[in-house]
Parts: structure tokens; C-alpha cells; sequence
């Protein structure tokens, strides 16, 4: 019934800042929630997450090609750490392993960054589709960097007409509507521990975001669902009303990071298709046919 964007495991776990799981805990956890396949996303930016190589994730998803596939990630300092890095050389590669995007790109520097921008002009010549993390600050935190309203993104949108950029994160769905205070758009991190509530705009969407703005002016943009839950469920008026309008350019997801993790908007999409708020045909391309028809799938 669903097709997963977006999930992470290791080859063997680690006892450090997150618990992924093992490939065995991540299709259990599809099995009890009727995924039917699912992306798996490597870690390679070192910001919160040890890095792990691409050639596990391929691993993986050699054992359960039924069931996963498989993306690449690569840190855009690798080979030169220059802007004019030929990261073209192992996209080329990777996508020729049967690699389907790059993610989750999740270093913090600013989204505009020259080497940042280098491997999206290489990932847009592969042919490669690109999932990043974002930041509402540089230094201390993980994600690319982006101001409110979202200019760097869009400036890149427009350089790069031809590279499909899958939005994920919580500085992007925040953007739902007008950001009124900058600080609720992601939660603050810590790396001591010493972590401060997050408090996601809340109440109705009175006022459209630069969100809704993207999605209509650049063909090359798409939404990924892992992180939408607060935004799509804070108005249960126009939540569904924005599935509506979108329902051609959005993804399921799950961004699984721990073998516990709960799926809320995969229980959000179940509810409201159940309630009538979406209409099956509407739910099936969100959960399911979008992702089959951009990855390829029979």
C-alpha cells in the first residue's frame, strides 16, 4: 500500500546519538504498516550521525531488492574539498550500482555554499534527484542553512531547472504558512543534551508560506512527507486541502531513525482517508503510485 521515500539503518547499529535500525527491525516496522518498499538513505555529513558507506547501503539492498532501495550520499568536501570537485565521478558511479538520489545531504553549512552548489550542479548532469536536511542556523546543529522564506533554496531551484530537489525537514514544512517567528520553524540541538521544548506553529493556516509558492512555480520541487505531520495535522481544514492541491508532487515518508519511531503521518494519511478528507485515489498517489512512477518501479 506505501512506498517509502525516506529511511535510514545500519549495516550493524551503534550506541551513539540515534539507534537506527537493523535492515531486520526496518522491515518489520514495514510489515506492521503495510510498506510495501522503502528508500534507504546513507549518512555521510559527520555534524550528529557517525558516517556510513554507501557500500552498506548497497549491501542492504542486494539482500532485499524487493523490498528497498538504495541511495547515495556524498559529502561535498570528498576528493578536493573545492567548489570545482568532479563529484560527477562517483555519482556516475553509484548511479550505475542502480543508486536512485542523493541524501540525505545534512551538512550545516548555508544551502548557497560553493561546494554545496557544486554537487547539486553534478547531481542535476547525472540525472540524480537530491533529499537535504535543513538548519535555521550554521554552527552547532546539522542541515543545510536557509533564512526564513526559504531564498537560498529557491535561488537554487532556479540555477538548477532540471535537478528534482525532494523538500524534506522541518525549516521546510514550517513554511506551510507565514513564518511569524523564526525560532518555531526547528528544534534546537543541543549537543549536550541540555535540549529546550519545540513548540511548531500551531492553530490554522491563515496565511499561505513560501511552501505552497515553491511547489507552484518550480516543476523540480517536491514534497516529502516524513516530517509534515505537525504541519499538515495543525488544520484539519486545510491539511487535506493541501494534499489535494499537491497530490501529484508529494511522497510518502517515513525518515525511520529508530526501530521504535513512530510513522504519525503515515497514521494521519490512514485517518483521513478513512474520514473522507482525502479521496482514495488521492491517498493511493501520496502513499504509493507517485513514488512507483518516480523510482521506476513496475
Amino acid at each position: 500500500m506505501f512506498i517509502d521515500i525516506h529511511a535510514h539503518a545500519y549495516r550493524k547499529p551503534v550506541p551513539f546519538v540515534v539507534l537506527f535500525p537493523t535492515v531486520e527491525q526496518l522491515l518489520k516496522r514495514y510489515d506492521d504498516a503495510g510498506i510495501e518498499m522503502g528508500c534507504v538513505l546513507p549518512v555521510v555529513n559527520p555534524e550528529i550521525y557517525l558516517p556510513q558507506a554507501n557500500e552498506d547501503i548497497l549491501e542492504m539492498c542486494e539482500q532485499h531488492p524487493d523490498r528497498l532501495i538504495p541511495f547515495c550520499n556524498i559529502d561535498p568536501r570528498a576528493l578536493t574539498n573545492s567548489c570545482d570537485a568532479p563529484l560527477d565521478t562517483l555519482l556516475r558511479y553509484y548511479k550505475d550500482k542502480g543508486c536512485k538520489g542523493v541524501g540525505e545531504i545534512m551538512l550545516n553549512v548555508p544551502v548557497m555554499d560553493p561546494m554545496v552548489q557544486n554537487l547539486f550542479k553534478h547531481a542535476e548532469a547525472v540525472g540524480l534527484p537530491v533529499t537535504c536536511d535543513g538548519s535555521d542556523r550554521v554552527g552547532g546543529d546539522f542541515g543545510l542553512y536557509d533564512e526564513p522564506g526559504l531564498p537560498q533554496l529557491e535561488h537554487t531551484l532556479q540555477r538548477f531547472p532540471n535537478l528534482i530537489m525532494l523538500g524534506h525537514g522541518p525549516t521546510i514544512w514550517a513554511e506551510i504558512s507565514s513564518v511569524k517567528i523564526p525560532a518555531c520553524r526547528k528544534p534546537a540541538f543541543f549537543p549536550n543534551g541540555n535540549q529546550t521544548p519545540w513548540h511548531p506553529a500551531a492553530g490554522p493556516v491563515r496565511e499561505e508560506g513560501v511552501l505552497q509558492h515553491l511547489l507552484r512555480t518550480y516543476p523540480n520541487f517536491y514534497g516529502e512527507l516524513s516530517d509534515a505531520y505537525n504541519a499538515l495535522s495543525r488544520d484539519e481544514d486545510y491539511g487535506p486541502k493541501f494534499l489535494n492541491e499537491f497530490q501529484d508532487r508529494l511522497f510518502f515518508g517515513t525518515d525511520c531513525c529508530h526501530p521504535d519511531m513512530p510513522f504519525k503521518t503515515h497514521e494521519l494519511l490512514l485517518d483521513w482517508r478513512a474520514k473522507g478528507k482525502i479521496s482514495e485515489p488521492v491517498f493511493r498517489k501520496i502513499a504509493h503510485d507517485n513514488a512507483a512512477k518516480f523510482l521506476g518501479l513496475k
